[in-house]
């Protein structure tokens, strides 16, 4: 089962107990945050697209801790120009990892009795 869930601007493909590293988000190391933002959901190929997102559906993570990328050296030059400008930048990560992914309804083999015994109650009457 995994789920497509956008945490800052950006999608990832998540699972349960997973790691991984997001751009900086506010909280502290330990904090639980929540993402509303689920695009889809695949429940062992019982799949659910959210149009855009799937309503009553979230995922509950930890901060695990808050630390930086690797050096980018960004170098400009203009050749007999007399130009040249090196910058570096070293970009903000949030490691974070999956608890739970709530919302997940049905499972293979489940009937929606629901719906077929409302219909079954009008044709009855």
């Amino acid at each position: 089962m995994y789920v497509i869930v956008e945490i800052a601007g950006q999608q990832f493909k998540v699972e349960k107990d997973q790691k991984l590293f997001v751009h900086r988000l506010e909280g502290a190391e330990g904090d639980s945050v929540s993402f509303d933002k689920i695009l889809l959901i695949d429940n062992d190929g019982q799949v659910k697209i959210g149009t855009p997102t799937i309503e009553d559906a979230s995922i509950s993570a930890k901060i695990l801790k808050h630390l930086k990328g690797d050096k980018v050296i960004v170098f400009k030059k203009k050749r007999r120009k007399g130009y040249a400008v090196k910058n570096g930048h070293r970009q903000q990560f949030t490691q974070i990892q999956i608890e739970e992914i709530n919302g997940i309804t049905g499972k293979k083999g489940e009937k929606k009795s629901s719906t077929n015994e409302s219909e079954t109650n009008a044709e009855a009457v």
